[in-house]
């Protein structure tokens, strides 16, 4: 099943590659004529799902004569068909959009210039900063909806159940992380395994790599991080396998990629794992007999600082296909500056970038929220700058670091093997589209 997926996803990029062309020209946008209906698409869990739907919502209550057709999928299928439908020529008005995606699509022209929407869609409020984290070639193809750091989410329910001590996370050592994550395997007799492995995830590969003291890309658009870093990263899956900290690399196959509300800190299967802060309250709001907290990454002494940053969490974009940009300009804006959108939204697609937002979330936050802001806060003071954005070529690069992951926790690769694979793999993937 995973081959078929595979194969979908190769053949779905390809149509992408050849049915995009140049970005439409927004200089002239009008409102339409008439009453008219646009499409959204977004990923996210049933607390997302829930307030997304609430805002659209109200955004038709101020608009009587814009419907909004609502569409959302799981992470794992929204991009093979993001990437059907833009082919087709049949992309969504209104997008929530990924870093990693955003330079691939921009230079296909799939995307529209959000600054030439400037009649429908105010930015003014955003600080300049925020704003670039957004351009391409230029061009702000997305607007930042959010940002948060990367932590470890740690189920204190499980630890407080097989009485393992709850570490400190604000100065814990990678050794203590370990012994952790075992305790928790051997308390609980092998029902709870301590920490999740990594995947196919590429904020935490850009946190590993920051903490080496090396990027996963670099501003020129090339692969930056090395193949001994990586296989370092595939080494310490390997040495969790291997004592039983974590589930086996079979085990682990089997669940990767299912959804938010069926994965493995979810259902009690682990204790800890890494993720983007921003989705700490979409955990939490799935395993409502769970307590959860959030903590830093552990280090050592040869850990960089500043290696922290806030990730754009995610964006929103607009399909160049779009017959309806104008309208399409207004459902951003009402998404990205009306405080019922702040209220309805807190903290779950990461800590608003929006000073108005935050304003609105201040002393009305409910505790899951709160944990991800003050967290941000703390991490913001030890961050250092932000990571080189994903180059075009590079879009597929979690579904590379998965495919080498896997390989090398099976045993189907040597780590050493998998680390350069992935590398050349990716590098190849950049050099063919420039």
């Amino acid at each position: 099943m995973r081959a078929l997926g595979a194969i979908a996803a190769t053949a779905a990029a390809s149509m992408f590659l050849y049915a995009c062309g140049t970005a439409a020209n927004t200089s002239d946008v009008e409102r339409s004529d008439g009453d008219v209906t646009i499409s959204m698409t977004w990923w996210g869990g049933d607390a997302r799902t829930q307030a997304t739907l609430e805002a659209i919502k109200l955004f038709e209550q101020d608009h009587p004569d814009i419907a909004v057709e609502p569409q959302f999928a799981d992470w794992s299928g929204y991009w093979d068909r993001l990437a059907t439908t833009t082919a087709g020529g049949d992309a969504p008005d209104v997008m929530q959009f990924d870093e990693v995606y955003l330079a691939s699509y921009g230079a296909k022209g799939a995307l529209a210039d959000l600054g030439s929407l400037s009649r429908f869609l105010k930015t003014d409020t955003l600080h300049a900063s925020v704003l670039d984290s957004g351009r391409v070639g230029g061009k702000l193809l997305g607007l930042p909806i959010g940002a948060a750091p990367n932590g470890v989410i740690l189920n204190k329910t499980l630890f407080e159940k097989y009485g393992v001590p709850l570490p400190d996370t604000t100065s814990w050592t990678w050794d203590e992380f370990n012994a952790t994550a075992l305790a928790l395997s051997k308390a609980s007799g092998g029902k709870v395994r301590g920490v999740n492995l990594f995947g196919a995830d590429t904020f935490s590969l850009r946190i590993w790599a920051r903490q080496h003291g090396e990027e996963l890309f670099n501003t020129d658009g090339s692969v930056s991080i090395s193949p001994q870093t990586v296989q370092a990263y595939f080494d310490l899956e390997r040495s969790w396998i291997a004592s039983g900290a974590s589930t086996s690399a079979a085990e682990w196959a089997e669940t990767n990629g299912v959804p938010l509300d069926q994965s493995s800190i979810v259902t009690g299967g682990v204790g800890m794992m890494f993720i983007a802060a921003g989705s700490f309250p979409s955990y939490q709001a799935a395993a409502p007999d769970f307590e959860y907290t959030i903590g830093n990454w552990p280090t050592d002494g040869s850990t960089k600082k500043g290696f922290q940053y806030l990730k754009p969490s995610m964006y929103w974009t607009a399909s160049s296909q779009s017959t309806h940009l104008a309208e399409a300009g207004l459902l951003i804006n009402f998404l990205a500056s009306d405080e019922r959108v702040a209220k309805l939204f807190g903290v779950e697609r990461g800590v608003p970038v929006n000073p108005a937002f935050t304003k609105v979330l201040e002393n009305s936050l409910d505790a899951s929220n709160q944990l991800v802001v003050d967290f941000s806060a703390q991490m913001g003071e030890q961050s250092g700058p932000g990571s080189p954005v994903t180059p075009n070529g590079a879009s597929d690069v979690q579904t590379v670091i998965g495919r080498y992951n896997e390989q090398a926790l099976l045993g189907q690769m040597s780590t050493a093997d998998a680390a350069k694979g992935f590398i050349d793999t990716v590098q190849g993937a950049i050099d063919a589209a420039s």
